[in-house]
């Protein structure tokens, strides 16, 4: 530095090479590093082009048309008996209807996607419309659920009245009070929370309270027999781990399927019907079991798909 500040004093006509081979020298090295914060960033651009889009990779379980890939079962009647029209398709929402009832009268059901998952994102869009169905239960007003890690339906007795499953719970409000959406409850189920095994039926999660008919979206991140996240407007609301079959909540069941202690690290996936309708217009998965013999990937895909 003290050479480069010295030459200034120098007079050019004397000194003419010696500045022009300087100032070569600077242009050169100014040069360098122009090129190089050229580089570095278009090596950025590169690596932001590379990430890839996994947008085409979801599944839409509902194809806004037909219940071709459901199964239906609803309590008190056999299998993929679709009494008095309860599940049906129009103006491309999956809809859930009682006006087929003279009376609820306990006639829980359940519609199952075709195909069993272990590791998935599950994404939900629903709305509560309309009144209860008479003589549904107080509790079931505005009430649904996905069921998550859920029994094959066809091992589900004819009067059962709910699939061993973990239930994202779904609720609406009455206008006025507080009514948290996507709770937890287990029938015929437990999970671990905080260290230790979780037995009652439900518990309340920290999302807020959706009134009215608006729209409502709901995500269920499920890691086989892991952790299981409930995730409303890209917060994680509530958290639980191991999943597994016990408790009660379910009536009547198959001893043979229900076998206390055994860890849930897959299963079908089904939406309710328990006396209130209700509208899908959305119901999408990304299956993750591709990902997950690597935390790494597994943690990098999960991270690109919740940001869409």
């Amino acid at each position: 530095m003290a050479k480069f500040k010295d030459c200034t004093q120098f007079k050019p006509q004397k000194n003419k090479s010696i500045m022009t081979k300087r100032l070569f020298i600077f242009a050169m090295a100014f040069t360098a590093v122009l090129w190089s914060c050229g580089t570095s960033t278009n090596t950025t651009e590169v690596e932001i082009s590379e990430q890839k889009d996994y947008s085409n990779d979801w599944i839409q379980l509902f194809n806004g048309e037909d219940l071709s890939d459901w199964i239906i079962k609803i309590s008190k009647h056999d299998l993929n008996v679709n009494f008095a029209n309860t599940f049906r398709v129009e103006d491309g929402l999956m809809k859930v209807r009682y006006d087929g009832y003279e009376s609820f009268d306990n006639q829980f059901g359940h519609i199952f996607y075709k195909n069993p998952y272990s590791y998935y994102l599950l994404k939900v869009e629903y709305r509560f419309v309309g009144e209860q169905a008479e003589g549904g239960e107080p509790w079931a007003t505005r009430n649904s659920g996905a069921m998550l890690h859920s029994q094959d339906p066809a091992t589900m007795m004819v009067d059962q009245d709910f699939p061993i499953s973990i239930e994202g719970q779904m609720l609406g409000g009455d206008g006025e009070n507080p009514r948290p959406t996507s709770n937890l409850c287990t029938p015929g189920t437990n999970v671990v929370m905080e260290g230790e095994l979780f037995t009652p039926h439900c518990v309340t999660s920290m999302a807020k309270t959706y009134h009215g008919e608006q729209w409502v979206t709901a995500e269920f991140l499920v890691l086989g027999d892991s952790v299981v996240h409930h995730i409303m407007e890209g917060e994680k609301v509530l958290t639980y781990y191991k999943p597994q079959i016990g408790g009660g909540n379910v009536n009547p069941f198959d001893p043979a399927v229900k076998i206390d202690g055994q860890l849930l690290k897959s299963g079908y996936i089904s939406l309710q019907s328990e006396s209130h309708p209700i509208d899908f217009r959305k119901v999408a998965l990304f299956d993750l079991a591709p990902y997950s013999e690597s935390k790494e990937k597994l943690q990098e895909v999960i991270d690109a798909i919740t940001k869409e």
